[in-house]
């Protein structure tokens, strides 16, 4: 299978000689077409800087980010809008829909930049809208939708452009447990059945255990890595829980 993400001994440092802070240190790791993998740590472990530096949001210190054999790393103006614009996809833990955009103008929206035929918007819109379970929301703004249909619409935009790797932070963060798990599935269900790559920062261990593959963070460095296999997901949940524990601190602070 095909390598879509692979981080090369990446650094990140913030501040100057006298006061240095390394947010990532030395990280590298790869994820394969088709993966779904999380990201776990407390807070402060650098998480949210490694999936910055991989969405182009913030820029590596030194190291090198490919995606789909481009590295990402040396890309600037024109090329960077270009990749943000085809290449990825984001899920963002409060929905960033536009309110005066109904659900179908804001999946189609990105379609719309890419000067995709207007049919060919409306028959993709309908698809990935029927596939999440919104099909009857597309009319709406987000203002008469739930949290979790909310963020399945936004699912719905990352989606919908077929973007090599899709990058989800704290998805469920502002959904109740019942959306929550909706979202997850209706992801798991992306991941199945469009082979989509997503990775995936969370700090709960529910929403980690429907990942394919987990990495445990702890000050800037990959500190454990598991994986699913054969395990069902109460399994897996078990052994997520075991490595969070491991990581020390407070249970409360990962969880």
């Amino acid at each position: 299978m095909e390598h879509v993400l692979e981080v090369k001994q990446i650094e990140k440092y913030y501040g100057n000689k006298s006061n240095l802070t390394r947010a990532i240190d030395d990280i590298s790791f790869d994820v394969q077409e088709g993966e779904f993998v999380g990201i776990m740590g407390a807070s402060g472990s650098g998480k949210t800087t490694l999936l910055n530096c991989i969405s182009t949001i913030d820029r590596v210190t030194a190291g090198h980010i490919l995606v789909n054999g481009e590295d990402i790393t040396k890309l600037k103006g024109n090329r960077l809008n270009k990749f943000r614009r085809e290449e990825l996809g984001f899920i963002f833990q409060d929905f960033n829909l536009l309110d005066t955009l109904t659900a179908y103008e804001n999946i189609a929206l990105a379609l719309t930049i890419q000067k995709v035929p207007p049919f060919e918007i409306d028959e993709q819109v309908k698809d990935i809208a029927s596939k999440l379970d919104i099909i009857n929301n597309l009319n709406k703004y987000p203002y008469q939708v739930s949290g979790g249909q909310k963020q399945r619409i936004a699912a719905a935009r990352a989606i919908v452009t077929n973007p090599k790797l899709i990058l989800a932070d704290e998805p469920t963060g502002a959904l109740d447990s019942k959306s929550a798990r909706q979202l997850l599935e209706s992801l798991e269900t992306l991941n199945k059945t469009l082979n989509a790559t997503i990775l995936m920062v969370t700090h709960d261990a529910f929403t980690a255990s429907y990942a394919d593959r987990i990495l445990f963070l702890k000050d800037g460095r990959i500190f454990n890595e598991i994986v699913k296999g054969n395990d069902t997901r109460k399994q897996f949940f078990e052994k997520i829980i075991e490595v969070v524990t491991l990581l020390g601190g407070e249970l409360n602070d990962v969880i």
